[in-house]
């Protein structure tokens, strides 16, 4: 008869793995975003400031829910809840994204700028946090230079508690 609790058990312990590899994907897209794509956003759009705020008060809320549910056992009621604020406020960022920041985006950026704009954004991707850290603003320059050493301490802090296995 403990079967089933085994089954349940294997079930929380791969939810909670899979949740921390989102968060990890996750937090080090909305970092990039910060450092590159925003600031593209507000010197290419005229209305880029105002996006540019929109999205990343979004990424920024966004952080909270990631550090909430990061911290919590897959079996506290309020770890489901948060997930699926999670996806439905993500699914709305990137219509947002999709739908009022890149087409005009796509208008301004020629194809050399945009190009340059993808290798910066790959370049940078191996030295971005995995963690979510919604004290930090959303600034580029706080980012770019802090975010190194923050995605070391992270990276370290994940060996240690064996997150990223």
């Amino acid at each position: 008869s403990s079967a089933p609790v085994a089954a349940d058990e294997d079930a929380l312990v791969l939810r909670k793995k899979m949740v921390q590899q989102l968060v990890i994907e996750e937090s080090k897209h909305e970092a990039l975003e910060e450092m590159y794509f925003w600031p593209t956003v507000r010197s290419a759009l005229p209305d880029g400031d105002q996006l540019a705020d929109r999205g990343t008060g979004q990424e920024q809320e966004a952080k909270h829910v990631l550090d909430q549910v990061d911290k919590l056992d897959a079996d506290n009621p309020e770890f489901e809840q948060l997930v699926g604020s999670f996806i439905q406020a993500g699914r709305e960022h990137i219509d947002f994204e999709e739908g009022q920041v890149w087409p005009p985006l796509r208008e301004k950026l020629g194809p050399e700028q945009a190009n340059e704009l993808g290798d910066k954004l790959q370049a940078a991707k191996a030295s971005a946090p995995t963690r979510p850290h919604p004290h930090t603003p959303p600034s580029p320059g706080v980012l770019k230079t802090a975010g190194p050493a923050v995605a070391a301490a992270d990276r370290l802090r994940d060996a240690a508690t064996h997150r990223d296995e």
